[in-house]
């Protein structure tokens, strides 16, 4: 009796060591690494996002406004959605405070996927930072811009942020 007993553990001991290791397998699997598609799609989002962002570092909204699609849809997990009018007159009155607002990317967050006949997803964290009280003020937050190839060069459609 001794001995089915501990053979009954030691199976179950077994069963649950392979259980286990199998699931630590498969979520390796689902968080695998980003890999970088295509270089070329790469490059171009990546210097979308430098011209986008010079524009906003800069205050040049007319030139941000080229980049942005009128249809463009912005999700922000504290503010919810805008339209591309209010996205506008948003950035016009943060620029208007005139406290030093600046976005850098965080070197290496940046990962691009294609969308079959539309454009690109680009995936990343950057770091707002502005003037408050004499001090800098930071974040870093988590972003999803989706890009369609237009006619007229690549326009950005959808914005989403998040992890505020």
């Amino acid at each position: 009796m001794k001995r089915l007993r501990a053979a009954v553990v030691y199976v179950t001991l077994v069963c649950i060591t392979a259980a286990c290791a199998s699931s630590r397998m498969s979520s390796s699997e689902v968080t695998k690494p980003y890999a970088l598609a295509l270089r070329a799609l790469y490059d171009t989002i990546a210097h979308m996002d430098s011209v986008l962002f010079d524009a906003f570092n800069n205050r040049d909204l007319d030139k941000q406004k080229k980049v942005f699609a009128t249809d463009l849809e912005f999700y922000h997990d504290h503010g919810g959605l805008t339209n591309y009018n209010q996205l506008i007159e948003n950035t016009r009155r943060l620029f208007d405070q005139n406290n030093g607002l600046r976005r850098t990317l965080i070197p290496g967050s940046l990962e691009v996927y294609p969308i079959k006949d539309y454009g690109a997803i680009e995936i990343g964290m950057h770091r707002y930072c502005h003037s408050e009280n004499g001090k800098d003020d930071c974040g870093t937050f988590k972003f999803v811009h989706i890009w369609q190839k237009r006619v007229d060069g690549w326009k950005l459609t959808r914005v989403i942020s998040y992890d505020h």
